[in-house]
């Protein structure tokens, strides 16, 4: 959605899209120290679990670990603080909105290197129940069979 030739994915959460339904995606500044940002440009980070909500007009990401810098010292952060995201006004009041709905929540599904900035994929989401995960591992399966089937008889090896 927001590639361009000066992207650089830091990390990716691969379970949110096992986890949830994807409706809306949208991007977000991240508020970070400094040993954080030079933490983040060594890949130092990890997505899992983590997710944000909107509290006092701010839109707050929680349970995102981005390790210490080893060089920091004492200037080193928490590992596990929540951080603050950026984004206009109107995004937050429309996200609150949304999220008091039943079943959304906002998820992080990326953090990425945008010319020298920190920024965050932010999706809406709601989850998925037990049998639709089982439906998608089931979809994903058959169609991988299906591509190395083909594959097979591009090469002419029977099977």
């Amino acid at each position: 959605m927001f590639m361009d030739d000066n992207v650089k994915v830091v990390a990716r959460n691969r379970k949110a899209y096992h986890d949830y339904h994807i409706d809306e995606k949208f991007e977000a500044g991240i508020e970070l120290k400094g040993t954080e940002v030079k933490s983040i440009r060594d890949s130092r980070l990890n997505l899992k679990d983590s997710f944000a909500r909107v509290e006092n007009g701010e839109i707050i990401l929680y349970n995102v670990h981005v390790s210490s810098y080893e060089q920091g010292n004492r200037f080193n952060h928490d590992p596990v603080r929540p951080r603050r995201l950026l984004m206009h006004r109107r995004e937050i009041d429309r996200l609150k909105g949304k999220t008091q709905e039943k079943g959304y929540t906002l998820i992080p599904l990326r953090v990425y290197l945008r010319r020298g900035l920190v920024k965050v994929e932010l999706a809406l989401a709601h989850g998925k129940r037990k049998y639709d995960k089982r439906r998608a591992i089931a979809e994903k399966t058959a169609r991988r069979e299906a591509e190395r089937e083909l594959k097979e008889k591009q090469l002419g090896k029977p099977r």
